[in-house]
C-alpha cells in the first residue's frame, strides 16, 4: 500500500510542492490580514502549523475525492493515471482519505479557534465530492461545475482569515478582509478555466471551455476576471503602501497583452503556462511588499 501511495503522490499530488503551496497560501493571507491592519507583533504557535496543514490536508481531500468522482471518465480518457491503471487501488485511497480527514478534524478541534469555519469548509467539500447530489446535471455541464465547485477557494481563504482575526481580535467582516478574500480567489478561478483551454487542433474528446465557447470568448472572459483581480489587488496593496499599486497595473498590462497574443495564435504557447507565470509573479510581488512593510515598521 505504501509503495502504491508513493506512486499516487508522485504523479497526482507531489507532497513537497503541495505542502509548500499550502503553507505559502496560509501565511500570505495571515500576514496580509495583520499588516494591512497595522499589526506588526506576531505570536506563532501550534495553531499556525495546524492551519497550514489543514489547507494541505483539504487540498489532498479534494484531489482524492476527484479521483473517485471522475473514475469512469478517467478510465476512458486518462487510463494511464494511477487509479484507472490499477497502480493504486480504491481501498488505498479510501484509507488515505480516512486518515487525512480524521487528522484534520482532531487537530482543528483541539488547536484551532475557528472550528465552525472548518466544519463549513469540510461540509462544502463533502457536498462537492457527491456533486451536490445532482451528478447528472453538474457532471455534463462544465460551467455549472465551475459555479458550484470553484467557490471552495473562497471558503479556504475565509478559513484562514477567520483564524487570524479571532486570534488577534480583529473584526472579520471588514473592508480589507473582503478585498483579501477575493484578491486571492481570482487567480485560482482563472487557473481552473485556463487549464481547460486549448488550441483548436489540440482538442480531443475531453470537454474544454475553448471547445464549448471558442478561444476568443473564453480568453476575453479571463481578461475580464483579471480586471476585477486588478482592482482587488490595487485596493489590497495600497493598504501596505501607495507605491505598491504600480505593480498590479504593470502586471495586468503584460498579462492582457499576452492574452491577445494567445487569441491571435493559440498554438504559440499554452494559456495555462501564461496564467501560472502571472500567478507566480503576482504572489511574489505581494510577498515582497509584505516583507518591505514589515521591515519598514521595524526600523521605523
Amino acid at each position: 500500500m505504501i509503495k502504491r501511495l508513493a506512486v499516487y503522490f508522485r504523479e497526482m499530488f507531489p507532497l513537497v510542492q503541495r505542502i509548500g503551496i499550502s503553507y505559502l497560501l496560509f501565511f500570505e493571507i495571515y500576514f496580509l490580514v495583520l499588516l494591512t491592519k497595522g499589526k506588526f507583533i506576531f505570536n506563532f504557535g501550534i495553531p499556525e502549523i495546524v492551519g497550514g496543514f489543514t489547507v494541505f490536508g483539504f487540498l489532498l481531500f479534494l484531489r482524492v475525492a476527484d479521483d473517485f468522482k471522475d473514475y469512469e471518465t478517467d478510465t476512458k480518457l486518462f487510463p494511464e493515471r494511477p487509479l484507472p491503471s490499477g497502480r493504486v487501488t480504491k481501498n488505498d485511497l479510501k484509507g488515505l482519505l480516512i486518515v487525512d480527514v480524521l487528522l484534520m478534524i482532531v487537530l482543528n478541534y483541539f488547536f484551532m479557534n475557528n472550528f465552525g469555519w472548518f466544519l463549513f469548509l469540510m461540509i462544502y467539500g463533502a457536498l462537492m465530492s457527491f456533486w451536490f447530489f445532482a451528478k447528472t446535471k453538474i457532471q455534463k455541464s462544465l460551467p455549472l461545475a465551475l459555479i458550484t465547485h470553484n467557490p471552495i477557494q473562497l471558503i479556504i481563504n475565509a478559513y484562514i482569515i477567520s483564524f487570524t482575526c479571532l486570534k488577534y481580535n480583529i473584526e472579520i467582516w471588514q473592508y480589507t478582509n473582503i478585498v483579501i478574500l477575493f484578491a486571492l480567489y481570482f487567480d485560482g478561478l482563472i487557473w481552473e478555466i485556463g487549464r481547460k483551454v486549448r488550441a483548436p487542433e489540440e482538442e480531443t474528446e475531453y470537454v474544454t471551455y475553448s471547445k464549448l465557447f471558442g478561444v476568443k470568448k473564453v480568453v476575453t472572459f479571463i481578461m475580464l476576471i483579471m480586471g476585477f483581480d486588478l482592482i482587488a489587488n490595487i485596493l489590497m496593496v495600497k493598504e501596505l503602501s501607495p507605491i505598491a499599486m504600480i505593480g498590479p497595473v504593470l502586471g495586468f498590462m503584460w498579462f492582457a497583452n499576452e492574452c491577445l497574443r494567445f487569441i491571435r495564435n493559440p498554438r504559440e504557447f499554452k494559456l495555462i503556462t501564461l496564467i501560472e507565470k502571472y500567478m507566480v509573479g503576482t504572489e511574489g510581488y505581494i510577498i515582497i511588499w509584505l516583507l518591505i512593510t514589515y521591515f519598514l515598521a521595524l526600523v521605523g
